[in-house]
């Protein structure tokens, strides 16, 4: 048969197993054919014991996969919550996937399941502005900052804002000068408020209209002992006035306060000390100065066209800020002789050429010490060692209950000149021992007395 020829295995035909060979009847095999017939037809049904074993791995399984899932969440918590990380966290890995579908970024090796590869190379940083960090020991002080009007508080007037401007800016620089803008501005807001029902002029004003305007200022340039001298006195007329006067009345009453304030602590004020050191000046003498104080200038300028004096200055610059070059100029072309030095290089020198020294103190402190502009105790040193007698001009507005025997109590950071890695103070603070005289509106006295002007002023008040 062909079949047997091929070496395959004799398949039946349906045909040939309906077809008996022989006359022969058959075996009698009718169960063995049903029962392989049953068999082919539908599938063997699993038992009991496979079923419940098959149910358990699916289980083993599923629980499996859960603890998984939870060690994955708790790895991803971890990296997202590790400060200073310098990897990527667990959802910028996520958003990779997603984004390395688009732009081919991420790459998908084969047999992996399609799991991202994550690059651990460095993740790129984004430039930011530079930020000026202060050593800790100095976190204390204070720098001016230009304070954008935008966040500024709503209840803060024009001319507030201007004016705090101007003093990051140093636009307005020197402490009585400051004094001055800020009563004016003041003034301006106490014309302007009105009080709202219900309220009271002298409960309303202080809490709700004039702390605001202090403190955008403050936040412009921290304030210097003369305004918060000034403010206090502000804040005390506002507490007396009487609850059953009416309102226009109390704000007149306010601004007329304001300006006798401005009158007789600054304008008189100025005019005495003026006076006074310009009478000090005598024929011959040979003055030096630091950088530009317009008190000391106006001293300078009276001695020679109103008492007539005929002397020399020395004037010694900041060689930072170079405002002495003004005052050189100034004096120069009323006909007074002066000697321009740009820095300290020859310090020693000129205090030894000159006969005194005349500063201006920004503040006085209760022990006697000097606040001045950064590089006056190096003057005063100076002269103090070539016994040549150094006298401060200062304003008792300008005079602090506040003791100081160092520099860094009390100071202010040049945000002009400074950086992470160092920066420049405004002023420094002279010892009683190194001045001689100090000249203010009330006299002439020993910088260890000025404890009495201060009593003074309280008697005065």
């Amino acid at each position: 048969m062909s079949t047997e020829q091929d070496g395959s295995p004799p398949e039946a035909t349906p045909q040939q197993a309906g077809k008996p060979e022989t006359t022969q009847p058959p075996p009698n095999n009718d169960k063995s054919t049903k029962a392989d017939t049953t068999e082919t037809s539908k599938p063997a049904k699993p038992s009991g014991a496979e079923l419940k074993a098959k149910a358990k791995a699916e289980k083993a399984a599923r629980r499996a996969q859960a603890k998984a899932s939870k060690e994955v969440a708790k790895g991803e918590a971890a990296v997202s919550s590790t400060p200073g990380q310098l990897g990527p966290s667990a959802g910028e890995v996520k958003g990779g996937k997603a984004k390395g579908k688009q732009d081919g970024s991420a790459a998908t090796a084969s047999g992996a399941a399609g799991r991202p590869v994550v690059s651990k190379g460095p993740v790129p940083v984004v430039p930011s502005e530079p930020k000026l960090t202060i050593p800790e020991c100095f976190s204390h002080l204070s720098m001016a900052k230009r304070m954008p009007i935008t966040q500024a508080d709503k209840d803060v007037h024009p001319s507030v804002l201007a004016l705090g401007q101007q003093m990051a800016t140093f636009t307005i620089d020197e402490s009585i000068t400051r004094l001055k803008a800020t009563l004016l501005a003041f003034k301006k807001v106490i014309d302007s408020y009105t009080t709202p029902p219900g309220n009271t002029l002298a409960r309303h004003l202080t809490p709700h209209v004039l702390n605001p305007q202090i403190d955008y200022l403050t936040a412009c340039r921290p304030m210097c002992f003369s305004m918060g001298n000034a403010i206090r006195w502000l804040k005390l007329q506002v507490s007396k006035i009487d609850p059953d006067v009416p309102e226009s009345d109390a704000k007149k009453q306010l601004c007329s306060s304001i300006d006798t304030f401005i009158q007789e602590r600054i304008s008189m004020a100025d005019l005495v000390i003026t006076e006074k050191a310009a009478e000090r000046v005598q024929d011959g003498d040979v003055i030096l100065t630091f950088g530009r104080s317009s008190i000391v200038e106006r001293a300078l300028l009276q001695a020679r066209l109103i008492n007539e004096k005929k002397f020399s200055v020395i004037a010694l610059d900041d060689p930072y800020e170079k405002k002495g070059q003004t005052l050189a100029k100034n004096l120069a072309a009323e006909g007074i002789k002066v000697t321009y030095c740009g820095d300290f290089g020859g310090l020693a020198y000129n205090v030894q050429s000159a006969t005194s020294v005349l500063v201006s103190a920004e503040s006085m402190f209760n022990n006697g010490s000097m606040y001045g502009a950064s590089g006056t105790c190096d003057i005063a040193i100076a002269a103090k060692q070539l016994d040549v007698s150094v006298t401060v001009l200062c304003e008792t507005i300008n005079i602090t209950e506040r003791v100081a025997t160092d520099s860094l109590t009390y100071n202010e950071i040049d945000p002009e000149r400074s950086s992470g890695e160092a920066f420049r103070l405004l002023y420094d603070t002279t010892p009683d021992k190194y001045l001689s005289l100090i000249i203010s509106e009330l006299g002439t006295v020993q910088p260890t007395s000025v404890p009495d002007l201060l009593r003074k002023l309280e008697e005065s008040n």
